[in-house]
């Protein structure tokens, strides 16, 4: 019967376990809707031609794609998860108008693999959920400024920590690449000359930007540093792209046409410049990058120093569109460049949108359990076989206790019907078949009783009766009963201790490793904030709970079974206190009033 219930239990905690594991992977139940996000670099999708690492990834919404519906105002409640389900990305929204139905959002993805598609989930629907749109996460820190143009007025606000904001007044640009722009007119832009934008000799960097020419002038520059003699200028010259480095000037490229949105691009690293135009390499100039410390412009050029006839001579204001600035303090791989200039457009193929989801009602247990890993699981496996174990045996030790109890119960009323008469009345019962079976199939009294009755028969006491030596004897061997019936109540019991003290140290044990892992991949993935690290501590915890649930049920069955079997222990000393008693009283030679007992038939 033990073993049938034990595995009863077992086959049910198991058929639990795949009922939670087999929930819906929601991130958290207070967000009602999720969209998932196919990202493919590969040959199926953007092409990029190699993994990317860390990318700031652009998500352009628009009513084709998704419906704007359960949104919180101003889209605060958007929240991007890794494809694990509970790995909270970092994100930017750039722009949000519900009404027009347009969304730019810039999400910070760990790791862009070009051989295989992810997904990321775009979750939303939670009211009470606060603004965690934050740039300065989304973008590495090796970006040195980062401008978007989303807010009009006299300064672009750059969204790096290094706050480099280009000062200076444009017009804005609605209808940009990427939502609003700049219009420059003649008045350059000035990123200040900032310890994080400066440049040491032979150092690296990267300039990149989206531009469209009002009109094709000559030599217009569009990025333009000077340090004395030194000068750095990326331009256009009647619309062909180059880049100046001193006196060295890239070879020409195909022109640009005036109207049309183009990426550029320019990196320096390890004695080389390249010129990159819409993603792929143009040309390149073989030097090193001279040291540049002061302020930079965008959309012009500085005068050079006064009465020095060698300087470079100013290039000409940029006129047209600008939008998407970027430095960087070092060289950008081809494949992120690939990636901006032709993700971050319109016609993007990087991006495919799946359908729309809500919430299935998964509890906050349901979500703890997603969250855990792999080893927490094993524990949790651990920690479920020692609590079915335990109950097993509470179970079996009090159906045991309790058919006992009932038993000398039984046998009491009938030892005490009988206690004015000779002891061995009690087997004048039994073949009466007053006596009930339970009885003497489970009264530890009954078993004491018959031990005794049989020793005094193999002595003959019925006629010569009993010296102290015999009742002494005979009592030595119903303790020794009484020892024996104690270890079988206590068979098995030593597993309920050792549950009580090693379950709780065993889902210590899972935590401790759950925390670990927790930081570690948060670590790795460069995203240590509470969305990131609650998940994961939340099911490392529940190790720790797990086994204080096994353990405290066992605590108290484990006082509680030991109490009964004190009690039976004790009403079987007692008995044999009365009944070695009666023997004397009835059996000793020393009492001359002695009654002889019966011959048995």
């Amino acid at each position: 019967m033990q073993r049938v219930l034990a595995l009863l239990l077992f086959c049910l905690s198991l058929s639990a376990l795949g009922t939670a594991r087999a929930d819906t992977p929601w991130w958290q139940a207070e967000w009602k809707y999720r969209k998932s996000i196919t990202l493919d670099a590969g040959p199926g999708g953007a092409a990029l031609g190699g993994n990317l690492g860390r990318t700031p990834v652009l998500v352009r919404l628009h009513t084709g794609n998704f419906a704007f519906d359960g949104v919180a105002e101003g889209g605060k409640d958007i929240r991007f998860v890794g494809a694990d389900g509970h790995t909270v990305l970092n994100h930017q929204i750039e722009q949000y108008d519900a009404g027009l139905g347009m969304a730019l959002i810039w999400v910070d993805v760990p790791s862009l693999s070009g051989t295989a598609p992810q997904t990321v989930w775009m979750y939303y629907g939670n009211g009470n959920a606060p603004a965690a749109s934050n740039g300065q996460r989304v973008f590495d820190p090796d970006y040195s400024a980062v401008l978007h143009f989303a807010d009009s007025g006299n300064e672009a606000h750059d969204t790096t920590a290094y706050a480099n904001p280009a000062s200076g007044a444009f017009t804005a640009a609605d209808g940009a690449i990427i939502g609003r722009g700049a219009r420059l007119s003649g008045t350059p832009l000035q990123l200040p000359g900032s310890p994080s934008l400066a440049i040491a000799a032979g150092g690296a960097m990267t300039f990149s930007a989206w531009i469209k020419p009002a009109q094709l002038g000559p030599d217009q520059a569009l990025y333009a540093r000077r340090e004395g003699s030194n000068v750095m200028i990326v331009g256009l010259d009647n619309g062909v792209p180059y880049v100046r480095l001193n006196d060295q000037r890239s070879q020409a490229v195909p022109a640009l046409v005036a109207g049309q949105w183009t990426h550029v691009a320019v990196t320096a690293s390890e004695g080389r410049v390249v010129l990159w135009v819409g993603g792929r390499e143009a040309s390149r100039i073989d030097a090193a990058l001279p040291a540049l410390a002061g302020e930079a412009l965008i959309g012009a050029d500085s005068a050079p120093p006064a009465g020095d006839a060698s300087a470079i001579a100013m290039a000409q204001p940029f006129l047209g569109d600008i939008d998407e600035v970027r430095v960087s303090k070092v060289a950008r791989p081809a494949a992120l460049l690939l990636a901006d200039a032709t993700a971050q457009g319109a016609e993007s193929r990087l991006l495919n949108f799946g359908e729309d989801e809500q919430s299935a009602g998964v509890s906050h247990f349901g979500f703890i359990l997603k969250a855990m890993p792999v080893d927490a699981w094993v524990v949790v496996v651990v920690l479920g076989l020692m609590m079915l174990m335990s109950w097993a045996i509470m179970i079996a030790k009090s159906r045991y206790f309790g058919t006992v109890a009932r038993a000398n119960l039984a046998f009491s009323e009938q030892y005490r019907k009988v206690a004015g008469a000779p002891v061995a009345a009690l087997q004048q019962v039994e073949r009466s078949g007053v006596l009930a079976p339970h009885v003497r199939d489970n009264s530890t009294l009954w078993k004491l009783y018959r031990i005794a009755m049989e020793e005094m028969d193999g002595r003959g006491s019925h006629h010569h009766g009993l010296t102290a030596a015999a009742i002494t004897s005979i009592r030595a061997s119903m303790d020794a009963e009484v020892t024996r019936e104690s270890e079988r109540m206590s068979k098995r019991m030593n597993w309920l201790s050792t549950t009580i003290e090693g379950a709780p140290y065993v889902g210590l044990f899972g935590t401790v490793i759950g925390i670990m892992l927790v930081f570690v991949v948060a670590a790795m993935a460069g995203a240590v904030d509470i969305n990131s690290v609650a998940p994961g501590m939340a099911a490392a915890l529940l190790c720790t709970a797990a086994g204080l649930g096994v353990a405290i049920p066992a605590l108290f069955g484990y006082n509680w079974l030991a109490s009964r079997a004190e009690a039976i222990a004790a009403d079987m000393s007692v008995f044999v206190d009365e009944f070695t008693a009666r023997l004397a009283e009835e059996f000793d030679r020393s009492e001359p009033a002695a009654v002889a007992r019966p011959a048995l038939a």
